[in-house]
């Protein structure tokens, strides 16, 4: 099913390790407009505006996948929240640089520039919700703190 002109619902939902554990990863109906509204208003921009392939590491997680993977069940891409999230970058482009174009120029709940490291360009990755609703255009970076715990502060 496409949810947008580059972005198929498999797309969002694949996971390998629901996939080697059985794990069902099947989403509702209202997850899918959700994961929808997620690719038109802010995966397909980006694609659009990089021209550029988007990798996804992660969209639609069922909540028996988060717990599994050691994500927490309320986490946005989960069916128990508003299961309209990803995680993503596109190669050779800095995900600073992509966190930045997200936050300049498009509406989203949650931008959160993950694990990235100055001297290390491409390394981290974006995850982004976006929220048919009431978007807080919230945007926060995670880092591990000196004893190994994560982290979020306010900025991109």
């Amino acid at each position: 099913m496409k949810l947008s002109a580059n972005f198929t619902l498999s797309e969002l939902t694949k996971s390998q390790m629901a996939t080697r554990h059985g794990i069902p990863n099947d989403p509702k109906p209202d997850h899918i407009d959700n994961l929808k509204a997620l690719c038109i208003n802010v995966l397909q921009p980006i694609r659009s505006e990089f021209c550029r392939p988007v990798m996804l590491s992660s969209g639609y997680r069922s909540p028996e996948l988060c717990v599994r993977i050691g994500s927490s069940i309320n986490s946005q891409h989960t069916a128990t929240n508003s299961a309209a999230a990803a995680d993503f970058e596109i190669h050779s482009v800095s995900n600073k640089d992509l966190a930045l174009w997200i936050k300049n120029n498009l509406e989203f709940d949650q931008l959160i520039l993950e694990f990235h490291n100055e001297a290390e360009p491409n390394s981290g990755w974006i995850h982004c919700s976006y929220s048919s609703k009431t978007n807080r255009n919230q945007s926060l970076i995670a880092y591990r703190d000196e004893n190994g715990k994560v982290q979020y502060k306010p900025g991109v």
